[in-house]
């Protein structure tokens, strides 16, 4: 029997860096929203059965208005989030059908994530369990205090940057958030609370141009990345395509 996989596009961050009083998640790279382009690499894959777009409160009542119809089309169940990453998590959880073998966490900020690096992933996370995509530091690291000066150089040997998706088995994931082990409300992503479990969490080798969107230069830089990979044709969403993207 084929795996499947639920995705929860994790949509509820507050992005303070990106400044200017507007979501990342709902600026536009090209004229469309960033999380519909996250949305877009996983709602026609045949192994995803379920797709769950997760935002705050602050921006539920526009997601709604603009792009209700946006995602029922693409069949997306929209849930309002909660304060910390792990709530909104939580919440989307809940909307995960029992017949998903997986469940795959994407940030909504990393529309540049590719095909072949979800393929990767996916087929990882099948074999063990938890996998999710990280990229090498090749810089020299300096950790800095905060009044700006270098602190110390980190040997960078073995540190990755840890990307999405991150994917995990089902029923392992509900487990840990019904009884989440000690200093859990300190993590700051999936992983971090299955290495806190004691559960092994393989990586997945991706790059840097799976981009996380954090300030308004990364979109220009976003748009130039997905503009240089192979474009795969994107669906029409029906009569509301041009109203809303």
């Amino acid at each position: 029997m084929a795996v499947k996989y639920a995705v929860i596009i994790a949509a509820a961050g507050k992005g303070e860096r990106f400044g200017g009083g507007e979501n990342k998640t709902l600026a536009k790279i090209d004229g469309r929203a960033v999380f519909l382009r996250s949305i877009e690499h996983f709602v026609n894959r045949d192994d995803v059965c379920a797709t769950i777009l997760v935002v705050s409160g602050n921006d539920l009542a526009e997601v709604k208005s603009k792009y209700a119809a946006n995602l029922a089309f693409m069949g997306v169940k929209l849930v309002e989030g909660g304060a910390h990453r792990m709530d909104s998590v939580s919440a989307g959880l809940k909307e995960v059908p029992d017949d998903a073998d997986l469940v795959a966490v994407h940030d909504a900020a990393r529309p540049c994530v590719s095909h072949d690096m979800i393929d990767a992933v996916f087929a990882e996370a099948a074999k063990t369990g938890a996998a999710i995509l990280a990229s090498p530091l090749h810089g020299t690291i300096k950790r800095v205090g905060e009044s700006k000066v270098v602190d110390e150089t980190v040997d960078r040997a073995g540190l990755y940057e840890a990307q999405t998706p991150q994917v995990f088995d089902r029923k392992k994931m509900v487990e840990l958030y019904d009884n989440p082990p000690a200093k859990s409300d300190e993590v700051t992503d999936d992983a971090q609370l299955f290495e806190l479990a004691g559960q092994p969490v393989s990586i997945v080798v991706s790059d840097p141009t799976n981009l996380k969107i954090t300030t308004k230069p990364d979109i220009s830089l976003a748009n130039a990345i997905i503009k240089a990979r192979p474009q795969k044709k994107v669906p029409k969403l029906g009569a509301f395509e041009e109203a809303q993207w």
